[in-house]
């Protein structure tokens, strides 16, 4: 049986404001109750992005961010690169006089 959009907008915007609510709350990175308010976040939202689409045949343009990719986004972290793939201290060449050339 398909979910009433209505509905699941309803608890996706519930969802958000635990998640404000666990966000403002944090006692430290690993939050427990933040992790659960995210989960149920994404939950939420999957629940109304399908709702909308099966009852209107329209999408958000939200994604969710997949495990792989948050690995291959700590990767490239590790590599020193910024989202674009340069280099991170390449930006700095790009200012006159603040570059590491100019040091």
């Amino acid at each position: 049986m398909a979910t009433d959009p209505r509905a699941a907008l309803d608890r996706l915007i519930a969802a958000l404001e635990a998640h404000l609510g666990a966000a403002q709350r944090r006692r430290g990175d690993d939050d427990p109750a933040v992790e659960a308010a995210y989960a149920q976040l994404a939950d939420a939202f999957e629940v109304y992005d399908e709702a909308l689409y099966t009852a209107h045949d329209e999408v958000t343009p939200f994604e969710l961010p997949d495990d792989d990719e948050d690995d291959d986004e700590d990767d490239r972290e590790d590599d020193g690169e910024d989202d674009r793939g340069d280099r991170d201290d390449d930006r700095l060449d790009d200012r006159p006089g603040e570059g590491l050339s100019s040091r």
